[in-house]
């Protein structure tokens, strides 16, 4: 387990938890994803070109020293800058909730690995 904690900056305020590398890059290959499917919905066809494909949200989970869940459904956000996801980070003690803004949430995870290598 590293010792240098994933720090996530949220709208209000920031949240840090230890963390691991590999739970990291996992995550990095879901928000990666999930920016996919958020230009999917963007790149809307022209008026009577057809419907959009509904895409599948993200759902993140990671179980270690915190819980953390990480939720985004794509149809609803009309541009991947504009999307937020929603946050959930708890342990035996404390649960936080909040929203928190994606491509701030995707620059801290890479923040992150870079600093573990």
């Amino acid at each position: 387990m590293s010792s240098i904690p994933l720090t996530l900056n949220l709208i209000e305020g920031s949240v840090s938890f230890s963390f691991s590398p590999q739970a990291a890059r996992e995550l990095k290959t879901a928000t990666d994803q999930l920016m996919e499917r958020l230009k999917a919905v963007a790149a809307k066809p022209t008026p009577g070109g057809g419907k959009v494909t509904p895409q599948p949200p993200m759902e993140y989970r990671y179980t270690g020293e915190v819980f953390l869940e990480i939720f985004c459904n794509p149809n609803i956000w009309p541009t991947p800058f504009a999307a937020k996801v929603l946050l959930t980070v708890r342990n035996v003690n404390i649960r936080l909730t909040t929203e928190a803004e994606l491509t701030r949430i995707i620059e801290d995870i890479n923040q992150y690995l870079e600093q573990v290598g």
